[in-house]
């Protein structure tokens, strides 16, 4: 929990923030990919392009043992002073971490060690000692000076490759190493097989299969050099096995230089060269042969991919147009940008992946993507990406999560997936929202028939997740599944969003069944205490109850009864009426912002961070809490609430973000929030009102259509809504429509210093409750 004394400052800080003079740069060149990479933002500083395949990113510490790896998530963390090298895939604020495929590091000289070395111990190894004074990062680059070395590093990447220019000091012989024995949260054995080998033309080709967060996931490559090799050198560490290739040019090119095991490292050998060395990569998870297919797709020398992925992320990010003062320009332009990363394409150039059996499939008429954090991300994340990105895109989201559930050996959507498997990480059926929300709002280009017969089937899959018990009961029974108490929740929300779809499509049968199961969170609250709890089979809530306490795999998932009490984001009106109406609600959203934790110890739970009282900013289940004021007729508390999260979660520099980002979503909050409204439920096809966070702010819509936001007023001290307006015509009710959005027009907040305590407040005035079952 942040000190009284941090809070003031940060309250200083945007107190002058807000009176500074708006910035002029455009959203591209407001992004600071450097924010979130230290404390547990956990997002990585290097290149990518919009929803790319490649990461190409600097890795400061992958030997971490995997119970210390946590800060090290994304591969790079802000305050490591070495870089062993630069890998090829990462994930962007995830609470766990795989990948790091395929690092390479530049080295001179003559006698090249090929271990990475102790990262407290300089030149112990081809790892090397860096300043953040030579650090570059913009959308699609990034560039460092490697101190021991002094060779000047950049990355770019395209949608499927990534290029790597090296500078070496003049005079001094280039070497690359390649070690596919390297990867983030990293044990022994985690590496099941690797190849690499140097083909006739040169091309350097190779492949790993890795048991890590996900089982057995295999990724191919392909390499090739700007300078032709004068020698390289393979070995294999597990075996102790070393192949020398060919010492000059007189070789017999026919001949195919290759090495096979589970630890391998290669040296390639430049001598000296006269110019920067650049090499460009690309992936595939289909074979060696489709990763130089997409090689040669994606032409062009380094400067050239960097253009055309720099004109990508303008275009991306010209999506929203912000005027706001620097900092607060700065945190919602890189907010964007964090979240035009995930889903990331999947598919080779040929439309062919590998899926979550493991076999290889065609994406015929869609780009196959994959990296869903869904727990995370159906609450604001994938709600942003339909008000900014093309239809197609989403349509693709929703085709790749279709194409998956075929393809899945328990025939369900997935749950987290990336690079096509399965992690069965966190909880629910939350592809359902994803789906439902994005056929709502009109996102078409898949079959919404076959769409919601996948729907029913994930709901429906009894082994998963205690859902037989959940089926049979109305609830999840603690005594036979964990974290009961949050599936119970979170499964009713899910259902509730396949009623809404069903009804939709005309399919009353199937909407009435799942209106009824969205209701089963009643069951679980319990009114006397005012908490939502875990029951067991024969009925009983278990005791003893602590509401404060968070464990992991007890009655929550990861958090407690404050925070999850909450979750009925489509039924909230009911929830206020069990807690004994809108002053009781109030009184105790109140008891949650301001509950003292001085005597909670919560240093055993990794993933629980900004927390304001028992609000727990850095993880999902609370994003929507602040918003549920208005569901009681007191959006000017709404409206408090969000300045003091903005304020104290947020900031630019490193440490921006108070927890890890999960794919986007908390940047997503962000964006939202800046706007001035929120989607609490999606699926409503509402968004609920809080308070703009820039002077303005405009919409450039899929449809072609633009939607600006504006505040006046905004300032230091006008921090309330006063009034507001819908395309000139007085708002008085605490939420837009969809279909207004997207229509064009303008939202236009008047701010003041006082709240109004008048706007908004009756009971026709707030969001949905059950309302939304037409």
């Amino acid at each position: 929990m942040p000190s009284s004394f941090s809070r003031a400052l940060a309250a200083l800080a945007a107190l002058s923030l807000t009176a500074a003079p708006l910035a002029a740069q455009t959203t591209y060149e407001s992004v600071d990919p450097f924010i979130g990479t230290g404390g547990e933002g956990h997002t990585f500083p290097g290149a990518v392009a919009p929803f790319g395949m490649v990461q190409l990113s600097p890795d400061t510490d992958t030997g971490c043992v995997i119970r210390e790896c946590y800060g090290h998530a994304a591969g790079y963390r802000h305050d490591d002073p070495t870089i062993q090298g630069f890998s090829h895939t990462h994930f962007s604020g995830a609470g766990h971490s795989d990948l790091g495929d395929f690092l390479v590091m530049p080295a001179t000289g003559e006698n090249v060690l090929l271990e990475p070395g102790d990262p407290k111990t300089p030149r112990s190894g081809y790892r090397s000692r860096f300043s953040h004074d030579t650090e570059t990062a913009q959308p699609g680059y990034y560039g460092v000076t490697l101190a021991d070395s002094g060779i000047r590093a950049e990355m770019t990447a395209g949608i499927r490759v990534g290029v790597h220019r090296y500078a070496f000091p003049a005079g001094a012989p280039a070497h690359l190493i390649v070690d596919l024995r390297s990867a983030l949260y990293n044990y022994p054995g985690k590496t099941l097989w690797s190849s690499i080998r140097v083909r006739p033309d040169g091309t350097i080709t190779g492949m790993r299969e890795t048991r890590g967060w996900a089982p057995a996931r295999k990724l191919f490559f392909a390499m090739r050099p700007s300078a032709p090799l004068t020698s390289h050198a393979f070995l294999n560490r597990e075996e102790k096995v070393e192949y020398k290739g060919f010492q000059g040019p007189g070789r017999n090119r026919d001949d195919v230089d290759q090495l096979a095991g589970r630890a391998i490292v290669a040296r390639l050998d430049f001598g000296k060269l006269d110019k920067p060395l650049e090499l460009k990569v690309a992936l595939s998870s289909v074979d060696e042969d489709n990763a130089i297919a997409n090689l040669d797709t994606e032409r062009g020398n380094f400067d050239a991919v960097r253009a055309k992925t720099r004109a990508a992320w303008e275009q991306a990010l010209g999506a929203i147009e912000i005027e706001a003062p620097a900092a607060t320009k700065t945190m919602v332009s890189t907010a964007l940008y964090h979240a035009l990363m995930a889903p990331s394409v999947f598919s080779d150039a040929d439309g062919r992946y590998r899926g979550p059996d493991d076999q290889v499939h065609k994406a015929e008429g869609f780009t196959f993507h994959s990296t869903f954090s869904l727990w995370d991300t159906f609450r604001a994340e994938h709600p942003l990406l339909l008000l900014v990105q093309p239809e197609r895109r989403n349509a693709d989201f929703i085709q790749s999560l279709l194409a998956s559930q075929k393809e899945s050996p328990f025939g369900i959507l997935p749950v987290w997936q990336f690079h096509g498997r399965e992690t069965w990480t966190m909880i629910g059926y939350h592809a359902v929202p994803v789906i439902a929300d994005a056929y709502l709002k009109g996102v078409r280009g898949f079959d919404a028939n076959a769409a919601l017969d996948a729907m029913v089937k994930s709901a429906s899959y009894g082994p998963y997740g205690g859902l037989d018990h959940y089926m049979k009961l109305g609830y999840v029974p603690i005594d036979k599944e964990p974290e009961a108490a949050s599936k119970t929740v979170e499964y009713a929300y899910d259902d509730w969003t396949i009623a809404r779809m069903a009804r939709a499509l005309g399919k009353d049968d199937v909407a009435a069944t799942f209106d009824k199961r969205a209701g089963n969170w009643r069951g679980s609250f319990d009114a006397k205490t005012g908490f939502l709890r875990a029951r067991k089979a024969d009925g009983s809530f278990r005791t003893p109850f602590d509401p404060t306490a968070i464990n992991y795999g007890s009655d929550y998932t990861e958090g407690n009864a404050w925070q999850y009490s909450w979750f009925v984001p489509h039924d909230q009106a009911a929830m206020f009426a069990l807690l004994g109406g809108d002053q009781a609600a109030v009184k105790k959203l109140d008891a949650m912002f301001d509950f003292d934790n001085s005597k909670l110890d919560y240093s055993h739970a990794e993933d629980i961070a900004g927390l304001i009282g028992q609000y727990i900013h850095g993880n999902e289940p609370s994003h929507h809490v602040a918003y549920l004021y208005n569901f009681a007729g007191q959006p000017w508390r709404t409206q408090e609430r969000l300045k003091q999260i903005v304020e104290s979660q947020y900031k630019t520099g490193p440490e921006g973000l108070s927890g890890n980002d999960d794919l986007g979503q908390m940047s997503s909050w962000l964006v939202f929030t800046s706007l001035g409204f929120y989607p609490v439920a999606p699926g409503s096809n509402q968004y609920v009102l809080g308070r703009p966070f820039v002077n303005r702010a405009t919409l450039n819509l899929p449809n072609g259509k633009r939607f600006t936001v504006l505040a006046d007023g905004l300032s230091a001290s006008n921090t309330y809504v006063g009034q507001a307006t819908l395309n000139g015509k007085p708002l008085t009710r605490s939420y837009i429509t969809h279909e207004e959005l997207t229509a064009g027009g303008e939202l236009r907040f008047t701010m003041q210093a006082k709240p109004n305590t008048s706007w908004a407040t009756s009971r026709a005035a707030r969001p949905f409750s059950r309302s939304t079952r037409g």
